[in-house]
């Protein structure tokens, strides 16, 4: 056991990735190039790293650790500081017996799996995550199954798939299976699901708050449903709208409502508020999008939409009183707002 004492302490606390080839110079048997033999271990285990002859010194990255005894070198507990290149040789001669490239991590634990419809009924997305993670190359093959007719979900990322070709209205419940497989084993994970369950739209897009003139406690809001649903014809949506005033920290939900506009009502004037929309299934089919990225506006201000025609219109009377010219052609004011400029031709 003392030897086993020694390379825990020897061991520099590296992560050398295995890439089929022994490494550098300096990563490896003083530079011997010969072919490296992958071998994985679980973390927190005691491996194993064979030798093909008897008793072998064994060198990692150059440096000698030591001698020992047939079948091979003992890592009592491996943690991820052995991890590395190693090798075995002749103790008199030095001649290399074997090149390991070591990797540590766990088999894999059964994938955890959700699957929602957000492009409903075109397709099915799903994802997975694998805890704890196994630490290495980790591979997946995921497939489907609805009644007897069985497919493919094509990996559309390292953890994530979709299939298409859905049966809308179904009792008969879709099943995923994904099996993750690395050099340590393998497990499976399942999950059953019926079609309508699942629809979750993306969030509504393109939201804009407005402020309606003549109305200093109203915004107006309009917003498209999400791009991704193919057919808001035939499969409709309905939306719930949060918003807030500018620095309170409880916001107030509305609706849900069919259309894609919408006027809020009673506010505070001259406040700025924020808006969020998410959108539904109007059956009520499954459950209600994440809430849309953020818009704000102010309900329209009667003092600011004066100063605002006046930059816009400048005008200038006509102090020699032969007649303004230049008021023909201004704009009138917003109905409900006196122009405070009438009367300067005949005052001037």
């Amino acid at each position: 056991m003392r030897w086993l004492w020694v390379v825990a302490l020897v061991a520099p606390a590296c992560t050398v990735p295995y890439n089929g080839t022994a490494g550098s110079a300096g990563d490896g048997d003083n530079g011997d190039r010969a072919p490296c033999t992958p071998q994985h271990g679980s973390l927190g285990t005691e491996v194993l790293l064979l030798c093909p002859g008897g008793e072998a010194e064994w060198r990692r990255g150059g440096t000698v650790l030591g001698t020992s005894p047939a079948p091979g070198l003992a890592l009592p507990n491996a943690s991820l500081a052995h991890e590395g290149h190693y090798s075995c040789h002749h103790p008199v001669t030095g001649e290399t017996w074997a090149t390991i490239c070591l990797r540590l991590g766990y088999p894999p634990p059964p994938p955890a799996i959700e699957c929602w419809a957000s492009s409903y009924p075109q397709a099915v997305n799903c994802s997975w995550g694998l805890s704890p993670d196994p630490l290495l190359d980790t591979d997946f093959v995921a497939t489907y199954r609805h009644g007897t007719d069985t497919g493919e979900c094509t990996l559309t990322g390292p953890r994530s798939c979709s299939f298409g070709d859905l049966q809308v209205f179904s009792l008969t419940p879709y099943e995923l299976n994904v099996t993750a497989r690395n050099p340590l084993g393998a497990a499976s994970g399942a999950l059953s699901f019926l079609l309508e369950n699942i629809i979750k739209p993306d969030p509504p897009e393109a939201l804009r708050v407005s402020p309606i003139p003549g109305e200093p406690q109203k915004l107006l809001l309009e917003w498209n449903p999400p791009s991704s649903w193919p057919f808001p014809e035939y499969f409709p949506l309905h939306y719930r709208i949060r918003y807030s005033r500018d620095n309170d920290s409880v916001p107030t939900t509305v609706g849900p409502y069919e259309l894609t506009s919408h006027t809020l009502m009673d506010l505070e004037p001259g406040s700025l508020h924020h808006v969020q929309v998410a959108a539904k299934d109007i059956t009520d089919s499954g459950e209600f999008s994440a809430w849309s990225p953020p818009a704000s506006g102010t309900p329209w201000d009667k003092t600011g939409a004066l100063w605002e025609h006046r930059n816009r219109h400048s005008y200038t009377p006509n102090p020699l009183g032969q007649g303004n010219p230049g008021a023909e052609s201004r704009e009138p004011f917003p109905a409900g707002i006196p122009d405070p400029w009438a009367g300067w031709e005949g005052n001037l």
